[in-house]
């Protein structure tokens, strides 16, 4: 994958952020076959503390976690990791809805995957927000 080495020579490290832990399996896998590094939360909370404590390359949030809505995430992370590309999956979500658009316009999120997602769909948006 082009630009998948850091600035430090490292592979980049993807966090996966939703409360399914099959979703989080299933990403998890797939960017493991590609020999993308991962870790995961299975909350908003969690994954601030991820955020706060680790440098990562790209987030994939739900947009539904238990403790938080995916949007207050991606604005709360953005604070602590403005330059971190931030992609919204969601199966109750659509690209086209209200909510989705504006946290594109806005810039919180750089994209957006609607579940159940392909493996193809996947790759190619880390290729847009991850050159």
């Amino acid at each position: 994958m082009k630009g998948s080495e850091t600035l430090d020579n490292q592979k980049p490290l993807f966090l996966i952020v939703d409360d399914e832990p099959d979703m989080c399996w299933a990403l998890e896998h797939l960017l493991e076959r590609s020999g993308l590094p991962s870790k995961k939360a299975f909350s908003g909370r969690e994954a601030l503390a991820l955020t706060e404590s680790t440098s990562f390359s790209l987030a994939f949030l739900d947009a539904k976690l238990p403790d938080m809505d995916g949007i207050e995430l991606a604005r709360r992370m953005r604070r602590l990791d403005p330059s971190l590309p931030i992609i919204m999956i969601s199966g109750y979500f659509y690209r086209e809805d209200e909510a989705v658009q504006e946290a594109l316009s806005l810039g919180l999120i750089h994209g957006f995957i609607s579940k159940p997602f392909l493996h193809d769909e996947v790759m190619r948006i880390i290729e847009i927000a991850h050159p």
